[in-house]
């Protein structure tokens, strides 16, 4: 079945140095979560998706990866070992249990669901229970990104109006972007990732249009020629190079970023934040 954007995994190093990035960029920022298996993190809420800001904060708590079994800490800490920046990116969906079933027989995945709930809190103060399922896949030739699909069990205690308001004015994540040496290598893979019908594909690379935004896979030079930015591209596959946010006013979300020492640049339209800057990922703002 077809999917749309839940979130992206942005791993860092200094949990609240990278939430302090954000919040200067203009996002509000949730308080911190902690996690069974040694990772915490912090939100980042638009109307279409979040930003799961996460760190290894309790190492000793990580499990190893299973025969049936993805272990979401070792993985991103694993990644931390050699960057930071977008790590996973993560779909949306009505069944998890189905959807697992269709990525393996895709051949995208012979992981079981993964389950799990914590406690919330909402903007007043109240707390809540939210509980996820999570579909694990894997495009083998790109080793330095994972996937899935999230299940919310309690999406009314998740997603909230109340979170969703920034000051910079961003709304929603119109699309990401990876780079890849060989975007139409990747056609298969994001097919049944997706669930998308049909493919987009084009001298620069290929495209899927989900529910709620599009998916991308650039080559490095049209990359570059899109964002000004060369990729840093590290080994084989795919990289999840940048993720793009609609704001009303590009000037305002400049001279917001100018005011708290962001440093950011005009290019093609568009208003880029660099990876040096952003703690290894690409952040994109454009007009809504």
């Amino acid at each position: 079945m077809p999917h749309g954007f839940d979130h992206i995994v942005h791993a860092v190093r200094d949990l609240d140095a990278a939430a302090e990035f954000y919040s200067d960029a203009g996002f509000a920022v949730g308080a911190r979560n902690r996690h069974p298996w040694g990772t915490h993190n912090r939100v980042v809420q638009l109307k279409n998706c979040y930003i799961e800001i996460l760190t290894v904060a309790e190492p000793e708590k990580i499990v190893p990866h299973g025969a049936r079994s993805f272990s979401f800490g070792a993985f991103n800490r694993d990644f931390l070992e050699h960057r930071e920046g977008f790590s996973m990116l993560l779909l949306n969906s009505r069944n998890a249990v189905e959807d697992a079933r269709a990525f393996e027989s895709s051949g995208i995945s012979d992981f079981n669901v993964f389950d799990f709930a914590r406690e919330g809190t909402k903007p007043d103060g109240t707390p809540v229970k939210l509980a996820f399922s999570l579909a694990f896949a894997q495009d083998s030739a790109s080793p330095n990104v994972r996937f899935a699909v999230c299940q919310h069990h309690f999406p009314e205690n998740f997603w909230d109006p109340a979170f969703q308001t920034h000051v910079n004015d961003a709304k929603a994540v119109p699309g990401v972007s990876f780079v890849a040496d060989n975007p139409t290598g990747h056609h298969a893979f994001l097919k049944a990732f997706t669930g998308a019908d049909m493919l987009h594909s084009s001298a620069i690379g290929i495209k899927a249009h989900t529910e709620n935004g599009e998916i991308e896979i650039l080559n490095p030079a049209s990359f570059r020629d899109q964002f000004g930015v060369s990729p840093d591209v590290k080994g084989e596959g795919m990289t999840l190079g940048a993720m793009r946010f609609a704001v009303a006013d590009i000037a305002q979300a400049e001279t917001l970023h100018r005011q708290n020492g962001i440093a950011s640049q005009r290019y093609g339209g568009r208003l880029v934040v660099l990876q040096h800057v952003a703690h290894g990922a690409t952040l994109i703002f454009e007009t809504a």
